[in-house]
């Protein structure tokens, strides 16, 4: 049960977001933008590195509804099943072993990332937006999986509303619907 007041229909992150939507926009745009927006990582690839920090910060809502869009973007489940297990053995190229682990060490502390590994993802092809947008996304999603663990945020009651989520996410992004959400009320 939350700790605050939330709107029963909406778990998750979608709850905290509504309950304050003043300060769900900046998080909204700036998650819309990284996720979403240009970038030489594709949405699916992103959406791997948000899976990989929420999977080890232990936020299954966030590594649940993260791993749904991933396999949704690229059309299979084996991927981020994968890289959650092992980073090192995950069907992924070697610029993305090197993304996620920055991810992960990012996840950590900002300090566990090191120049050596930097230098790893550079020579496996890595750009520095690459670098630093995975840097900027683990450490977003580092703050979502604190809001909604912290906050003791509810479970969907249904595993279904999973996929729901991730196809919302993939074919809206991270900008709230125009709607709003009461059409999820049963």
């Amino acid at each position: 049960m939350p700790y605050i007041a939330l709107e029963d229909h909406l778990p998750g992150i979608t709850g905290l977001l509504e309950y304050s939507k003043g300060t769900a926009q900046p998080i909204r745009d700036l998650t819309q933008f990284l996720l979403r927006g240009p970038s030489t990582l594709t949405e699916a690839e992103r959406e791997l590195i948000a899976t990989v920090v929420s999977y080890g910060n232990e936020c299954t809502f966030c590594t649940t509804a993260h791993t749904a869009a991933a396999d949704l973007l690229s059309g299979e489940s084996q991927t981020a099943e994968k890289v959650k297990q092992n980073i090192d053995t995950a069907p992924v190229s070697k610029k993305m072993k090197a993304l996620l682990t920055i991810a992960s060490l990012t996840r950590q502390s900002g300090k566990s990332v090191t120049s050596d590994i930097v230098q790893k993802a550079k020579d496996a092809g890595a750009t520095d937006i690459e670098i630093h947008d995975t840097v900027l996304i683990a450490a977003l999603f580092c703050l979502y999986n604190r809001y909604v663990d912290g906050l003791g945020t509810a479970l969907p009651a249904d595993p279904a509303y999973y996929n729901v989520l991730a196809d919302r996410l993939v074919n809206h992004g991270y900008t709230r619907l125009p709607q709003g959400y009461n059409h999820l009320k049963k």
